[in-house]
């Protein structure tokens, strides 16, 4: 399966599951919380507070070495976006790629998940615990704070409480 066959699937359109594609074309799904929707929407607002060049995605499909992975909020800049447009699978990942951790996410996987958008170009990687505290890393590794975003450090809501 590829995906533009996920995409023209209507069994697939409604699932309430995050979807990404394997090495093999195989269907991985990952089923999200409220609270998980709330992170991504909260990390949203913090970008687009924060940037005002850009644009800010949820749920940006990229093709990998190991099929197509879904983060969950991606940051773009306006020569990605001229260059890319809307196409789907981008053949490079964004210039920032932040995944929301759930209880079902292994350190391995996001280990992975990390390794496969820097190989595709991602400047940085964030992910964002159900707490709403960040771990940003670059392509050396764990780093202490964004660079794309310097004055980010958290998410705070009285939601999340």
């Amino acid at each position: 399966m590829n995906w533009q066959d996920v995409l023209n699937d209507p069994v697939l359109r409604d699932l309430p599951y995050k979807i990404e594609l394997n090495e093999w074309g195989q269907i991985i799904m990952s089923p999200a919380s409220n609270r998980h929707g709330m992170l991504q929407a909260l990390l949203v607002e913090v970008l687009r507070q924060t940037q005002q060049e850009g644009m800010v995605i949820t749920e940006c499909s990229i093709q990998t070495a190991k099929g197509v992975k879904v983060p969950d909020v991606v940051w773009i800049s306006a020569d990605f976006l001229k260059q890319f447009g809307s196409m789907t699978p981008y053949p490079k990942a964004p210039e920032l790629c932040i995944e929301v951790l759930s209880p079902f996410n292994s350190a391995a996987e996001m280990a992975e998940k990390r390794e496969l958008y820097f190989a595709r170009g991602a400047q940085e990687v964030w992910l964002c615990d159900e707490q709403g505290r960040l771990t940003f890393f670059d392509c050396t590794g764990r780093i202490p704070a964004s660079r794309l975003f310097p004055g980010v450090s958290h998410i705070e809501s009285e939601f999340l409480h």
